[in-house]
């Protein structure tokens, strides 16, 4: 297969389950035994912070290989103001396509989206040795922290990139993490049951 076969849109409604299992699939036992990622995408396409305008997918001969989500939220900024940003993920690519390059092209569609329709700035958690290749720091660069997080504590997973050059100058503040992505694992279970049985393991690499 060829990246340059790919074709990247909008996800559409009858994509739904299709990408929820792909999102499955890409992120099963790789930050805890079994995942939650696709129950928590299912639940934000109904927030009102969901920006369905940058919900996009992957498509190669056909068959959906990886998506990519935004959502709304704010830099609760010291000075008192919210400075309106946006965060992102999940984003999924399928296993066997991963590191391939896939993920980046993407990412940077997607990005370049984002800043066509005037968004400033992204921030989230994620691997700086893959997100710094598409132009990601630490958050930590912008003077931005991440929110109740005790002084002194790694904060090397929070990243960060403006969209619009000079957006965040003299702003230092906290990101609030919109609430959609905090689940129950109940409910996460129940969900998963509409799925394929997979084995849940417990690794080494995983940080839950």
């Amino acid at each position: 297969m060829n990246i340059n076969d790919c074709v990247i849109r909008l996800e559409k409604k009858e994509d739904h389950r299709e990408v929820e299992n792909l999102v499955r699939e890409a992120f099963w036992n790789v930050y805890r035994p079994g995942c939650s990622e696709h129950y928590v995408l299912h639940t934000l396409r109904n927030d009102p912070a969901f920006v369905p305008e940058l919900d996009f997918v992957m498509e190669q001969n056909g068959r959906l290989i990886g998506q990519n989500m935004f959502m709304k939220t704010v830099i609760e900024a010291d000075d008192g103001r919210n400075i309106p940003i946006l965060t992102m993920g999940p984003i999924g690519i399928i296993p066997k396509l991963k590191r391939r390059g896939y993920g980046k092209k993407l990412l940077d569609y997607s990005l370049q989206k984002a800043a066509a329709m005037g968004f400033g700035a992204v921030f989230f958690e994620g691997n700086i040795d893959f997100y710094g290749k598409c132009g990601f720091q630490f958050a930590a660069n912008f003077g931005i922290r991440y929110h109740d997080l005790p002084d002194g504590a790694d904060a090397s997973f929070f990243l960060g990139k403006e969209l619009i050059s000079g957006y965040l100058d003299g702003v230092t503040g906290v990101y609030r993490t919109p609430a959609g992505y905090y689940v129950d694992d109940s409910d996460v279970e129940a969900f998963d049951k509409d799925f394929p049985a997979k084995e849940k393991l417990t690794l080494p690499t995983q940080i839950f």
